[in-house]
């Protein structure tokens, strides 16, 4: 597995999948990056330069543990895109690995092509998702059999009143069968002072982020799954208004993992936006 030394000294990992021009991809989590697979394929259409962030996967433990924060990750980044010699990049972020693409391109717009923001989180340009846009949301799964105990859970924890995260799972993936059960029990994430420690103080500036994505000329694609109580549609919209350039695609019957939901469509949709 080939690596690389991020500004710190720190080992860092990734994984090279198929041939062509390079995307590099930003797991969430943060965790082991093996999750994203392949993206359902689109190996098939590009090069997946797929990092493992540090402290998970094959990449090393830090020795100063206040580096798992949000916004120094992206120096890794861009320590990875001079490793690859890289003038410019197209930038795939997964999950809460949007957070550090989309403070990547605020802080460096002129090294990024395209920019995929897949199964969004918010955090870094401060756009609240509340308890009744995820209940809402969670309506759509009411003929599920598995509703209303996770619903039940759900209310729970947007009232304050309890925290079975485990749960609400189901509301994750757009076909919870076994195929889904097996994936997250596969990917949580193994390293929780990396969990812990990314959001911590100082981790976003979502004014000054916002300010710099205002004059992004980058085009930006928001995919979001239909189902993705993670990542509503209508959180990605919002989302997408920021940016000069974007594109909003929600995909049907999909959740927080489209490319399992839906592969086909997935790398459709992938492939035709990165070009």
């Amino acid at each position: 597995m080939p690596a690389f030394s991020a500004p710190d000294g720190t080992q860092l990992a990734y994984r090279v999948i198929g041939d062509g021009d390079p995307v590099v991809c930003l797991p969430g989590g943060p965790t082991d990056s093996r999750y994203l697979g392949d993206l359902g394929g689109l190996s098939m259409h590009r090069q997946l330069i797929v990092l493992d962030l540090r402290g998970t996967g094959r990449s090393a433990i830090p020795e100063d543990t206040s580096s798992y924060r949000c916004d120094r990750l992206v120096d890794d980044v861009e320590a990875l895109r001079e490793h690859l010699g890289l003038p410019q990049m197209d930038l795939l972020g997964h999950s809460a690995g949007t957070n550090i693409a989309t403070q990547y391109v605020a802080r460096h717009p002129e090294n990024v092509r395209k920019l995929a923001l897949i199964g969004h989180s918010s955090r870094a340009v401060g756009l609240e998702i509340t308890g009744e846009m995820r209940r809402e949301h969670a309506q759509l799964r009411k003929k599920e059999p598995w509703f209303p105990a996770a619903f039940a859970a759900l209310e729970a924890i947007t009232e304050g009143t309890g925290d079975d995260w485990e749960a609400i799972t189901p509301f994750f993936w757009g076909r919870w069968d076994a195929a889904a059960q097996k994936h997250h029990a596969a990917s949580r994430p193994s390293n929780k002072e990396a969990v812990a420690l990314f959001a911590t103080e100082g981790a976003f500036d979502p004014e000054t982020t916002r300010a710099a994505l205002a004059g992004c000329e980058t085009p930006v694609l928001l995919l979001a799954g239909e189902f993705d109580l993670n990542s509503p549609s209508r959180s990605a919209a919002e989302f997408a208004t920021l940016f000069p350039d974007a594109t909003l695609v929600v995909q049907p019957g999909a959740g927080h993992y489209p490319w399992l939901d839906g592969a086909d469509q997935f790398v459709a949709i992938t492939a035709a936006f990165l070009g």
